[in-house]
């Protein structure tokens, strides 16, 4: 064993099993290891790695535990009575194993490698745990080349999203596994959701992983902002990628934090379709007669033109005939409806449930440009998307534009992937789109509406994703909450949303109580799919630092030290 890893010894296996778990004698005090350490089982050609999910006071007999041997004997022979009868053991998650060989200088080690490097056998890697080390196994806290080996070494594409708390060594997620699934930011309001969130998308964009599209409901990412808890000033991702990033404000002269947006997006009134109006049923508070209203004004106006006829129908205007009788205007809901068959009292209520639609001032019959057909142009083209709200905050306006949009996007997209694979024609860009309150837009009633939902669960195999940010994941649909590869999750107060984080993955009964005892600020669950075991990191802090980091890339070897070079070779 190396010099390194021999003052990272911590302790030895005593007893356990693969399914519940191991258990580690300790040889060092209780307080330098805690829960969620990462620590290494050395077991001849095998290394194990474990999760540490709790701490156990114990003695060889209960009368030494219970009795106060310092009141009775000097410190000295009190502390080596403690030495002798009490103990503390770990509980530790087992999670991966790797095959390290026969031992370097050995004859053994050299047929060992020259067959993996003739191809005879594969190449070492960490697998899924499918034994368990033997007896007095000796047990050490990982090293950074053990962290590397793991989550990643320093390459393109392995992006660091912060440290382990107990070394401080680098964690990488590897970004284009990142996208190759749906993925959620999770934690209670105050978390700093919002600051990891930047710090995964400034990732995307400084290696040019995918495209993302940024819904910014409370306008938080494009521009720089300040900070509620510090005043601090918060850069934007326009700021630091100017030439990458298009912020987007959405209606004719909206202003973003006193700044004017690259351009403004109006929506064609020809662009709304019944289905844009139906995932609003709650918020309009729709009755059950409108999908009938809706179907019939598409049969009278056709598609692109219901929502402006229906739009410029009056409401209560009558006119007398021949007869003197009063009678529905011609221009009248009313009229209309009697027209089409159509119940007037539905068609009347729908009409004035609609006004809050109708009167949004970027929904306009002519647009100055086709402002949607401009996004997915530059997202197409390698560019990334915040569509600020502006004043427009209302989950109204949030679910309207942003289903919308989408909607579009996704037909483009599946549009694409279908002609690269019959026609060999150019593959589509991976794109990320970014999704705040996600709980609003996929909760269990409203997600077999929305195409987020379709996203999270289809289109992975069409080249787009979504990364959800939300405080309530209990509120999002089981289906959906499935579906996603990665879940980063700070600290979360309530059973049900930690349930939820959790719901699918394996240990999820030991990874609970880890994860409700984060630190509310800066401290991250990493789970799922697409990270290769759960690991409780203190994630990057979004600073000045952070961005002199990621503007230089990948370190240059000159600039480790000889410490760090050794082990990110494993010594």
């Amino acid at each position: 064993m190396d010099m390194a890893e021999n003052t990272n010894l911590i302790g030895y296996l005593v007893r356990g099993s693969l399914k519940d778990h191991l258990r580690v004698r300790l040889t060092v005090p209780s307080f330098e290891v805690q829960e969620g350490s990462f620590v290494v089982l050395e077991s001849d050609q095998w290394l194990f790695y474990g999760l540490v999910t709790d701490l156990q006071l114990g003695a060889t007999e209960e009368r030494f535990a219970e009795e106060m041997s310092e009141d009775r004997f000097s410190p000295e022979l009190a502390g080596m009575l403690h030495e002798k009868t009490l103990y503390t053991d770990l509980e530790v998650l087992p999670t991966l194993m790797l095959e390290r060989g026969p031992e370097l200088v050995s004859e053994e080690y050299q047929e060992w490698a020259q067959d993996i490097e003739s191809g005879k056998k594969d190449q070492p890697r960490p697998i899924p745990v499918k034994t368990v080390p033997p007896h007095h196994a000796r047990v050490r806290m990982a090293t950074r080349g053990d962290i590397a080996e793991i989550f990643g070494k320093e390459e393109k594409g392995n992006f660091v999203i912060g440290e382990t708390r107990e070394g401080e060594h680098p964690v990488r997620i590897n970004l284009h596994k990142f996208i190759q699934r749906s993925s959620g930011i999770f934690g209670a309001t105050g978390t700093g959701k919002s600051f990891l969130t930047r710090i995964m998308l400034a990732g995307l964009i400084q290696f040019d992983t995918a495209s993302v599209l940024v819904f910014d409901m409370h306008n938080e990412y494009g521009f720089d902002d300040t900070a509620s808890d510090t005043g601090e000033r918060v850069i934007g991702l326009k700021t630091k990628f100017s030439s990458k990033v298009r912020v987007v404000g959405l209606g004719k002269g909206a202003q973003i934090r006193g700044q004017s947006p690259d351009f403004n997006l109006e929506i064609p009134m020809s662009a709304i379709q019944p289905t844009d109006i139906m995932l609003l049923q709650r918020e309009l508070n729709l009755r059950e007669t409108t999908p009938t209203t809706l179907d019939a004004l598409v049969k009278s106006f056709g598609r692109k033109d219901w929502f402006r006829a229906f739009r410029a129908m009056s409401v209560g205007q009558f006119v007398e005939n021949s007869d003197g009788k009063k009678v529905p205007a011609s221009d009248s809901v009313a009229y209309w409806a009697n027209d089409n068959g159509v119940n007037v009292m539905a068609a009347e209520a729908l009409h004035n449930k609609l006004r809050r639609v109708f009167n949004s001032p970027y929904i306009v019959e002519e647009p100055a440009s086709d402002g949607i057909q401009e996004i997915v142009k530059m997202l197409e083209a390698g560019g990334h998307v915040v569509l600020s709200f502006g004043k427009h905050e209302s989950d109204l306006d949030y679910l309207l534009v942003s289903n919308l949009l989408t909607r579009k996007i996704r037909e483009r997209w599946e549009w694409r992937t279908n002609q690269f694979r019959s026609s060999g024609k150019e593959e589509p860009r991976s794109l990320v789109v970014v999704v705040e309150e996600a709980h609003k837009l996929l909760n269990p009633e409203m997600a077999s509406q929305t195409t987020f939902s379709t996203i999270a669960r289809e289109l992975r195999k069409y080249y787009v994703t979504l990364l959800i940010i939300d405080q309530r994941p209990s509120q999002i649909y089981d289906e959906v909450m499935s579906q996603l590869g990665t879940r980063i999750s700070g600290w979360l107060g309530d059973e049900d949303d930690i349930r939820a984080v959790l719901s699918g993955l394996a240990g999820r009964q030991v990874l609970r109580g880890m994860l409700s005892r984060l630190q509310p600020k800066e401290e991250v669950l990493l789970l799922g799919w697409g990270v290769p075991m759960p690991l409780p990191i203190r994630s990057r802090r979004y600073d000045d630092s952070f961005w002199k980091q990621l503007k230089r890339g990948i370190k240059d070897i000159s600039e480790q030290s000889a410490e760090e070079s050794l082990e990110d070779l494993g010594y």
